[in-house]
């Protein structure tokens, strides 16, 4: 799921601001998790790793300074956005596909970029037919509550030739970040022998992808990493580095802040409320 830019304002300013100017005492009440949002606004909004905080971090919880670092590490890491996926994946079903939603039409019916980046998934089906496909995407159809993206994007794929069998379904999430930690729990629970997952979506939102799954791998201790991805060429889109802080913010578990991230950051006020 994804959201339309409309800039940085006030609050992510004020929010900056906090982070990167208020120190961290022994008498906040969360203050690993204070320091994970100085390192995610920071990089953000300048580029590069606050160091201070990690170390600062590393003296609080050593576990997890240890697992944001190597975050930090994805995060720094280019992403190449690919066509097509790679012929060098796994050809069991140790691969998992994982189809990223788009907000639907008001009707529940399917938007064109949401369309072509199923053609791209059906088409990676068709190059890996023993991967699993996870679609991922809750409801976003303000005129159609029963409808999901995720339901939607399941029945494009079995009446267009994907194999029922493999295509599971995530519909409860709304953002990016939860399409990553309720994939993570739907192969934990379904198919647990999944070790590689191949991103598909928009190329704009590859990195951003990338980034969230990678890093929900990582906070879980999970042997499952991205091992690919195919993208849809859209003529438009983009999402910030400051989307991404906010993105992370949300798995590291503080859905407030996250959100008054998107919120002031992109146009999501269409949505249902998140939750």
């Amino acid at each position: 799921m994804l959201f339309k830019k409309t800039g940085l304002c006030a609050a992510c300013a004020a929010l900056l601001m906090i982070c990167l100017c208020l120190p961290v005492t022994a008498e906040d009440a969360a203050p690993s998790q204070a320091l994970i949002e100085q390192l995610a606004v920071a990089y953000a909004a300048y580029g590069g790793k606050d160091e201070q905080a990690l170390a600062e971090l590393s003296a609080a919880d050593p576990v997890l300074a240890e697992k944001w670092s190597r975050i930090m590490d994805l995060w720094e890491t280019p992403v190449t956005v690919n066509e097509k996926l790679p012929d060098s994946l796994a050809k069991d079903d140790t691969l998992c596909l994982v189809v990223l939603g788009f907000q639907l039409n008001a009707d529940g019916s399917m938007k064109d970029e949401l369309i072509e980046r199923l053609r791209v998934a059906l088409a990676s089906s068709r190059q890996y037919p023993n991967a699993f496909i996870v679609c991922t995407g809750g409801g976003t159809a303000e005129n159609d509550p029963t409808a999901t993206e995720a339901g939607r994007m399941a029945q494009w794929l079995i009446e267009n030739g994907a194999d029922a069998s493999r295509v599971l379904v995530e519909d409860r999430s709304v953002t990016t970040a939860q399409n990553a930690m309720f994939t993570f729990d739907i192969l934990a629970e379904v198919c647990p022998q999944v070790t590689g997952l191949a991103i598909i979506s928009s190329d704009y939102h590859i990195a951003t992808g990338t980034l969230l799954f990678g890093a929900e791998a990582i906070l879980r201790d999970s042997p499952v990493r991205v091992a690919g991805n195919a993208a849809w060429h859209a003529p438009s889109g983009s999402l910030s580095a400051m989307f991404q802080a906010g993105a992370l913010i949300e798995l590291s578990g503080d859905t407030e802040t996250a959100f008054e991230i998107y919120y002031d950051t992109y146009d999501i006020h269409s949505l249902p409320q998140l939750k």
